[in-house]
């Protein structure tokens, strides 16, 4: 069974006009914003503020987010037959932002079960409000321009802000949580970071109002036929599963941040300055990864900013011993490989989407965008997951908000788990990027 459902063309011509690509990028505002916090800080909160041990932390950050490995794929087809997808953008963004303020809003109380089960809960609705937001923002690229390089250079300009807002957020909302200081700053940080986020998906749905509507394809609607689209792509499957692994290798570096700076560097400013050194490269070095894509291919430049993003990893596995100066040169170069492992996936994923649309006839971006989606929160909610996997092993001693002497395993956890596990995540998703299944659609 299918259904029509519209697709927005956008640029009838190669290029997209600068406004409608700014309008695009900035929806990175909110997936940068909620990519990152809860990564960076919603595992600290429940270890060092609601005394929750770093196992079932783990486990409460990673269950919210494995609905949406369900859910995802449903927003994605709800969008494709409603027609349009701006209205997801604005609805979403909205939920997301008030749910996200209500995510460090929990009422005070001594019991960590209690605590812990209303961050779990918010959490989830968080999962599905994201998912109605973030599934139609990664089916747009597929929609509004046809051409490879183009789709480049607009998953460039969004990777750009979504750099501006992981530095941002990750930057300011530890910073803020440590100026007002207790359960009091967590607060003030949730509803600072809710504004950014309902900043991003106003911006992207006003800067979008202009991209025209086009062609009329049929959407699968069912599960049966949902699961053989992905089957049936080669391509997708492969893509997938490299950004999938990387992004668990991710997750776990933005998870260990915090501990590195506290419980290794004994400084806690030194967490803004890391994640500053982490994200800041994106900025830079973002027109040089175009430049690798269109001298050498999509893939190549994939593969060299895996490779880079792993060096920089490793070299943080002496974080204990090398001056503070060293630690943030080595964030720096994770940081350039960061950047590239992001714009890459995301350029080739709407290159994917249309050349499947060309052999089947079908609508395909809601779908795989949501299937995408799926892949990368449970990714990114993994990492975390392993991280306090990884502090548990290594006898990390909770709190609620006091100072306590940890064991020296719990140091060498943490270096672990901000270091080999992450270069180990991004150099096992390499064995996925095959030149004849990645490329056969460029």
């Amino acid at each position: 069974m299918v259904n029509s459902a519209h697709v927005s063309a956008g640029a009838v011509g190669d290029r997209l006009p600068a406004g409608t690509r700014f309008g695009y990028a900035l929806g990175s505002l909110s997936c940068g914003a909620f990519g990152t916090v809860p990564g960076l800080l919603l595992l600290p909160y429940l270890t060092d503020t609601l005394a929750v041990s770093a196992s079932v932390a783990g486990l409460l950050v990673l269950l919210p987010k494995a609905w949406d490995v369900v859910f995802n794929p449903i927003a994605g087809r709800i969008s494709d037959r409603a027609g349009t997808r701006r209205p997801f953008l604005l609805g979403g963004g909205i939920a997301l932002a008030i749910t996200f303020a209500a995510l460090f809003a929990g009422p005070t109380t001594s019991s960590p079960t209690t605590g812990g089960l209303y961050v779990a809960a918010m959490f989830l609705l968080c999962a599905t409000a994201f998912a109605f937001y973030q599934v139609p923002y990664n089916a747009l690229p597929a929609e509004l321009v046809q051409d490879p390089t183009e789709r480049t250079r607009l998953t460039a300009w969004r990777i750009s802000v979504l750099a501006v807002a992981i530095l941002a957020s990750g930057a300011g909302a530890p910073a803020l949580r440590d100026a007002i200081g207790g359960t009091t700053g967590y607060r003030v940080m949730g509803i600072a970071v809710g504004v950014l986020i309902l900043l991003g998906a106003i911006g992207v749905y006003v800067g979008t109002a202009r991209a025209p509507r086009a062609r009329v394809l049929p959407s699968v609607t069912t599960w049966r036929e949902t699961f053989a689209a992905v089957r049936d792509c080669r391509p997708f499957r492969w893509l997938l599963g490299a950004f999938v692994i990387q992004a668990v290798g991710i997750g776990t570096m933005l998870a260990g941040v915090d501990y590195l700076a506290r419980v290794v560097l004994e400084d806690r400013g030194a967490q803004s300055l890391l994640f500053a050194a982490f994200v800041g490269p994106a900025l830079l070095v973002m027109p040089a990864w175009q430049r690798v894509s269109a001298r050498h291919g999509k893939r190549i430049g994939y593969v060299a900013a895996t490779l880079v993003f792993a060096a920089g990893a490793l070299g943080l596995l002496a974080a204990d011993v090398l001056p503070l100066a060293a630690v943030v040169a080595c964030a720096a170069i994770v940081g350039v490989g960061y950047a590239g492992i992001q714009v890459f996936p995301l350029a080739m994923l709407p290159d994917v989407i249309s050349a499947e649309e060309r052999r089947t006839g079908q609508l395909r971006a809601g779908l795989f965008a949501g299937v995408w989606t799926a892949g990368e929160t449970l990714g990114l909610a993994l990492g975390p997951a392993l991280y306090g996997l990884v502090l548990a092993a290594g006898g990390y001693v909770s709190s609620a908000g006091q100072d306590v002497t940890q064991p020296g395993g719990a140091a060498v956890a943490v270096v672990l788990g901000i270091a080999l596990v992450p270069a180990l995540f991004a150099l096992a998703g390499l064995a996925l990027l095959r030149r004849r299944v990645v490329e056969v659609s460029y």
